[in-house]
């Protein structure tokens, strides 16, 4: 192969090799034994897509609603994400053993860890039975709590590691240190969406990003149409919630001409480019951003919801977030993620009894809102709302030398041998309790659920099979379970 040489910003090509830029009128004419030999598989190819109309749409339109490989119970996903790690022995999962032996050592054969730990801490709240399935639940949640027969509780989590960046990642995208999809990425791809004028993925995290920042939401090596659409719900103005969401300069049909006319340019520029998936995503990003001014500002706009909807939720941060997101589902938004942080995270290693506390008044109120609301609407049954973090906290005080705290003995550490989760709506059993931590709940003890098995359990409630639900890249089929994960029925109603 003939070599190029380089001199300055020009590249200078020998006698010997004909420039690239010269023309060929071979280009130019085809004889019908040329033409059929180029395109004939091509015109196959149309044919057989015409088979299968949703392969046709897809490739058409990569949001275009979709139907899973088996029937659903569940179309919608409200991911609500309490970053930081909340203290499953605090919120969801009581253990009289830490209330009696407060202040002692844990038993060795109960240890999961090398570091050094302090004593045992009970919780500094009480927890009280609720609904007929008895559910116990810790004081800060009381309002969720009135939920208990639609709450599917996992008490038996576990995860890899007792770091941030690993486990968010393990946890929204089934991998914790490879560029992976998120799992809202691969449910819009399976899926679509409804609503061709707002995106399918949404993360609503106010304050900025959280740890691994948008990574926890990116398309991986999926096209970048399914990545989540981020959106800073500390601000109340649409025009900060989504910004450029208007244009005050041309009306919506000089622009409706202006985005036809770079669309056209950018499909010619495509089709050079063998699809290359960066640009397509691109153009369906103009596309999306035009037609986001009319859907979103209507579905942003709480002052069309009335007064006692709003007074339910509350005027606050995650409140408003809450009520948007009903406002989104309603509207046929796939995918929504809300983060509880990053400005106030789950994270206590000092000072456990007012933090918890604080961010457990800040969420319980609208998520019981959100519950109570898509009940009364009729719309829980096909939408699978989920709580909970990337891991969990021991039940042992945080000595000061252990970790990040500073200095107090009155806070938790890290814990990812385990913790709790729960699901309501879109098919999970309510007023269930699956698996249980040992008596201190330190680890996951009877029926263990990894991440992965988790993730599974999600996908089949979804109508996939996670197993089967793949995508080809770099020669090997990806899923989001990896090679791991096995559904855990007993969590589906």
């Amino acid at each position: 192969m003939p070599c190029i040489e380089r001199t300055g910003s020009a590249l200078h090509y020998p006698l010997s090799v004909k420039s690239p830029h010269a023309p060929d009128l071979s280009h130019l004419f085809a004889t019908r034994r040329d033409f059929l030999k180029r395109c004939g598989m091509g015109m196959g190819a149309m044919a057989f897509q015409s088979l299968f109309p949703d392969a046709a749409s897809a490739a058409g339109n990569p949001l275009e609603g979709r139907s899973p490989q088996f029937q659903p119970k569940a179309k919608h996903i409200i991911h609500i994400f309490a970053n930081g790690g909340p203290s499953q022995v605090d919120t969801w999962d009581p253990k009289p053993e830490l209330t009696r032996l407060h202040g002692q050592d844990m038993p060795k054969e109960n240890l999961r860890t090398e570091r050094k730990t302090g004593h045992l801490m009970k919780s500094p709240y009480s927890f009280k039975k609720y609904g007929q399935s008895g559910l116990e639940v810790s004081e800060i949640f009381a309002k969720t709590a009135e939920f208990a027969d639609d709450l599917c509780v996992i008490r038996s989590m576990h995860a890899d590691v007792p770091n941030h960046e690993p486990s968010l990642l393990l946890m929204n995208c089934g991998e914790a240190r490879l560029v992976r999809p998120s799992m809202g990425s691969w449910v819009t791809y399976g899926l679509g969406t409804l609503n061709q004028n707002l995106p399918g993925f949404i993360t609503m995290c106010p304050g900025g990003y959280p740890i691994q920042e948008s990574q926890n939401w990116q398309s991986g090596f999926l096209p970048g149409t399914y990545q989540g659409t981020y959106i800073d719900t500390q601000h109340r103005e649409l025009d900060k919630l989504i910004e450029n969401i208007r244009n005050d300069r041309l009306p919506l049909k000089e622009q409706r001409r202006q985005i036809d006319l770079l669309q056209e340019l950018n499909r010619r520029h495509l089709a050079r480019r063998d699809e290359d998936a960066q640009l397509e995503s691109r153009i369906q990003s103009f596309e999306l951003a035009y037609r986001m001014q009319m859907d979103a500002s209507d579905a942003f706009d709480l002052s069309r919801e009335p007064v006692h909807i709003r007074e339910m939720y509350g005027d606050t941060v995650h409140g408003r977030q809450m009520l948007i997101t009903r406002r989104l589902i309603e509207r046929g938004v796939r995918f929504i993620q809300l983060w509880h942080g990053p400005g106030q995270p789950w994270d206590h290693h000092d000072d456990i009894e007012a933090g918890h506390r604080q961010l457990g008044l800040e969420c319980d109120q609208p998520i019981a809102a959100l519950l109570k609301d898509l009940k009364q609407r009729g719309m829980l049954d096909e939408v699978l709302v989920m709580w909970g973090g990337e891991f969990g906290r021991t039940p042992v005080v945080e000595l000061p030398t252990a970790g990040a705290n500073a200095g107090k003995v009155n806070g938790r550490d890290h814990n990812h041998y385990g913790f709790t989760y729960w699901m309501a709506g879109g098919g999970s059993k309510g007023g269930y309790v699956h698996g249980a931590t040992d008596d201190f709940g330190f680890a996951a003890r009877d029926n263990p659920v990894h991440v992965h098995d988790l993730h599974a359990t999600i996908l089949k409630l979804l109508g996939f099979d996670h197993e089967k639900f793949t995508y080809r890249y770099a020669g090997r089929d990806y899923r989001l379970t990896d090679v791991h994960g096995k559904v855990v029925d007993q969590l589906i109603a």
